[in-house]
């Protein structure tokens, strides 16, 4: 695994950015940071064990590798809708069906 930077990022051998000491990869901070617009003080309420610097660092590598994200986030959704549209309906979803709440 490499570091980038005395950043609080690291690289694992598949290439995907982690935060330092975390278990949190950069792309979990990210793709929270576009869906709510939480700024890195609300990004650490919700991220309580993160510091601050982990929390910035994480938001600079997002934009040092924007295209490379932006790919691997729209490869991920794209995941997500494929499996939504093989997975069967479970029970819950069928009742609302049949209630007509969705």
């Amino acid at each position: 695994m490499s570091t980038i930077a005395a950043s609080h990022i690291r690289r694992d051998s598949q290439g995907v950015a982690w935060i330092d000491d975390t278990n949190v990869k950069v792309v979990e901070v990210v793709l929270d940071w576009l869906a709510y617009g939480w700024s890195p003080e609300e990004l650490h309420f919700q991220f309580p064990h993160l510091t601050l610097g982990q929390i910035h660092s994480a938001l600079a590598y997002y934009w040092d590798h924007r295209d490379e994200l932006d790919r691997d986030i729209a490869r991920r959704l794209a995941e997500v809708e494929r499996r939504q549209r093989q997975a069967s309906p479970t029970p819950l979803h069928a009742h609302l069906r049949e209630r007509g709440l969705i």
